[in-house]
């Protein structure tokens, strides 16, 4: 099966393949071409250098990306280029060395996963659900992406629980670490406006988010209040391509499936990019 074939019909297998425009999505062609013969697939949440050469020495020519190659948004290179940047070009010729392409999957897999129930579900935040074995306590939620109302544990407990699980090597961690567990929302990102999560954590019972991003000012702000006043409120961060990554993982499972064909395919982890130096 040609690799052009492969990324047709892996769009085709999302919720999203009725709405998603080509010309304006995520999800282009990052390097290399679609016109050969797909050895084998490779999917990560961002593919680094280690992740390149795992993906050449198993012989695989196309990685599924969930996130950018060169560290930007739209994956422009005219800048490195120009600036003749070393890293750039030290990666481009280990792509061009081992033939790799490398195709974005980014809306497509948030656009919705087909369930057995004939439902969709966002596929990363699904596969994060699966990958901590919490899909049975997954409630509807307008709320966010991924709601949840796990069996009572403190926030200290759930946080080492999700480092195990996930092979991660650390966590922040903001509010009271032994607030137990009633409603855990996944969010999309927390950066200068949290007005929503807020509300919502003020007035839909939400008392733990676990987060992509955290930074020091609105919804870490309003946590750290609200725990000091003695409400049942924390924030477990994790990292944003820590927290997608299980859904990636969880990709691997379904393509064939979506391709209607078995070509090897299989997840290299890009891995827990944070060191935790603690005190």
């Amino acid at each position: 099966m040609k690799i052009s074939t492969v990324i047709s019909k892996m769009k085709a297998y999302y919720k999203g393949s009725k709405d998603i425009k080509p010309d304006t999505t995520r999800d282009q062609l990052l390097f290399g071409s679609t016109q050969k013969e797909c050895t084998g697939i490779v999917t990560t949440q961002w593919p680094s250098v280690d992740v390149i050469r795992k993906a050449i020495e198993l012989g695989d020519n196309l990685i599924i990306t969930h996130e950018a190659l060169f560290w930007n948004h739209g994956d422009h290179t005219d800048w490195l280029e120009s600036t003749k940047n070393t890293t750039y070009l030290a990666k481009k010729q280990l792509l061009e060395a081992g033939g790799i392409t490398v195709w974005r999957c980014h809306d497509y897999v948030h656009s919705g996963i087909p369930l057995p129930d004939g439902t969709y579900s966002d596929g990363i935040f699904y596969g994060l659900a699966k990958e901590l074995a919490w899909d049975q306590y997954i409630v509807p939620s307008k709320n966010s992406e991924l709601a949840l109302r796990l069996p009572t544990s403190s926030v200290a407990a759930l946080a080492n629980y999700i480092i195990d699980k996930l092979d991660l090597e650390g966590a922040r961690v903001l509010g009271n670490l032994n607030s137990h567990t009633k409603q855990v929302n996944v969010t999309f990102h927390i950066l200068g406006d949290a007005k929503k999560e807020i509300t919502d954590a003020d007035q839909e019972g939400i008392n733990i988010y676990l987060t992509p991003e955290l930074i020091d000012f609105t919804l870490s702000e309003y946590i750290r209040d609200s725990s000091q006043l003695g409400q049942d409120k924390a924030v477990i961060a994790i990292g944003h391509f820590n927290l997608e990554e299980p859904g990636m993982k969880y990709m691997a499972t379904y393509i064939p499936e979506a391709l209607g064909e078995s070509i090897p395919c299989r997840f290299i982890k890009s891995g827990d990019m944070y060191h935790y130096i603690t005190k």
